[in-house]
């Protein structure tokens, strides 16, 4: 959602993904590339209009909440940190939002931070500050995330972590060759560490700024063969305003080198393909049980384990 406080002006189309037969998604309130300050203000943003209008939403606080948001018919929401810096030098944060709704948090957002080496960075690994965020994040129940993160950080991670750490939403290297995208080596980390590998809907990082559903399923694929369907989840990282994504991609080239594929008109695929990408991969052999796993029993099975 745009990153614009009191700017209600896109938020109904949340709507979206429950027609589209989501149950539970993720707010993003915040990344290492904006102010500080406005993550704080986003959150209130999101909190306020969630519970004026409850009878569509439900503040996503506990696992348990996920099957109530179900069985009452609406849309589970809760929070998403893309990147430690808003943490600042101050680990209190960590409860601070977590109390909020922050659910999870990754460790860098392309560049480097206090906490760990960005993807697109010369990525020096896990600080030992990051360490006790880590540290902080699973004595909270905050689960953490690697996207975006550099590899040398992410095996770090993925080695210091007591909990199941996650990819919210990264796409395989071995598929598509962009920095974004994660070795084969971090996805056989995660999933031993009980995480999941959440693909994204990113055309840039599918292959040439294509989000069709068929490559999208491609992705999911390559994951599964490698890891196994329990491993696997979607993160499709939708962003609904477009133009403000262009707007700040072009503004932000130290974040979104133009070099690398940002620029106007990056494709994405939408909440509404989601039939079509259940209905590629039943027609690829895959079984109900699976489907029903990289669907959201997975992320829940980390939920139950991790969030307190």
């Amino acid at each position: 959602m745009p990153l614009r406080p009191n700017d209600f002006s896109f938020l109904d189309q949340l709507q979206r993904y429950k027609n589209s037969g989501f149950n539970i998604v993720a707010l993003n309130v915040g990344f290492d590339a904006v102010p500080f300050e406005l993550t704080f203000q986003m959150l209130a943003h999101f909190r306020h209009w969630l519970i004026e209008h409850d009878d569509d939403y439900l503040l996503i606080n506990g696992a348990k909440d996920i099957e109530r948001a179900r069985s009452e018919d609406k849309l589970g929401v809760f929070f998403d940190i893309e990147g430690a810096a808003a943490i600042r030098d101050q680990i209190s944060l960590i409860d601070f939002f977590y109390g909020l709704g922050v659910r999870w948090m990754s460790i860098a957002y392309n560049l480097n931070n206090r906490v760990g080496g960005g993807c697109q960075d010369d990525d020096s690994g896990l600080t030992e500050f990051g360490k006790k965020v880590l540290d902080r994040m699973a004595k909270v129940g905050m689960v953490a995330c690697c996207s975006h993160t550099g590899y040398r950080t992410t095996m770090d991670v993925m080695d210091h972590s007591e909990n199941p750490v996650i990819f919210s939403h990264s796409n395989p290297l071995g598929l598509w060759q962009h920095e974004r995208n994660i070795r084969d080596e971090a996805i056989d980390a995660c999933a031993s560490t009980g995480g999941v590998i959440c693909l994204n809907g990113i055309g840039i990082f599918l292959g040439d700024n294509d989000a069709s559903s068929e490559i999208f399923a491609n992705h999911i694929d390559y994951v599964v063969q490698r890891v196994g369907p329990e491993s696997v989840g979607i993160g499709l990282d939708y962003v609904f305003d477009r133009q403000e994504l262009d707007d700040f991609v072009k503004s932000h080239p130290e974040t979104f080198p133009p070099e690398k594929g940002y620029d106007a008109g990056i494709e994405m695929v939408m909440p509404e393909q989601l039939s079509e990408i259940v209905g590629i991969l039943h027609n690829r052999g895959y079984s109900d049980d699976n489907l029903k796993m990289i669907l959201g029993e997975n992320l829940l099975r980390v939920a139950q384990v991790v969030w307190q």
